[in-house]
């Protein structure tokens, strides 16, 4: 009987594989559909075949890109929480979605064609923010900094907001204000 299970992967292939993940994201919102695999491995630092290796197929390495920002996005908000205050870590987190979000519209056209595949990249994305915005809310409401009768999924149709009108680079400072306009709606006492 074999064991199914993948080992996990040496330091070295892990930073590899994080690079060229990092790359992809970057050199798809850059040049869309058509970026050459050997630029971004290029751009990681690695070869060609350590790309290969990794992601067999342009769709792999489009849909593993997606989920590592996802995964980045989610994960950040334990970190937050045990950094810094919980009103902070939800607006800090609340920054890290505008990145995952312009990363997420920067790779759409390479998205739509994972979809137009037959994979579905977004599985469980929806699950996964809210749960994750859900702790930060959590926190920041248990010790009372923000209201408790609003919910997650409102603040995550907010933010998606913002991310529609406002994810753009040269837009940024715009989005922040509007992350900070949706904390001073949060913010415990009002009604």
């Amino acid at each position: 009987m074999t064991d199914e299970t993948p080992r996990p992967l040496r330091a070295d292939a892990r930073r590899n594989r994080e690079k060229i993940l990092s790359a992809a994201v970057r050199v798809f919102a850059e040049q869309g559909l058509d970026a050459h695999l050997e630029h971004i491995a290029k751009q990681a630092g690695v070869g060609t075949g350590t790309l290969y290796r990794n992601f067999p197929t342009r769709e792999d390495l489009i849909e593993a890109a997606y989920r590592n920002e996802l995964a980045r996005l989610c994960d950040a908000a334990p970190d937050l929480l045990a950094t810094m205050p919980p009103r902070e870590a939800l607006r800090a987190w609340m920054g890290r979605f505008i990145d995952y979000a312009s990363a997420k519209f920067g790779m759409a056209e390479a998205l739509r064609a994972v979809v137009s595949a037959g994979a579905n990249p977004y599985a469980r994305s929806h699950e996964m923010i809210l749960a994750a915005l859900t702790s930060l809310m959590d926190a920041a409401g248990d010790v009372g900094v923000i209201r408790s009768d609003i919910s997650a999924a409102d603040i995550f149709a907010s933010l998606t907001g913002v991310a529609l009108t406002s994810a753009k680079p040269e837009q940024r400072r715009q989005a922040e204000r509007l992350l900070d306009l949706i904390m001073d709606g949060l913010s415990a006492g009002r009604t």
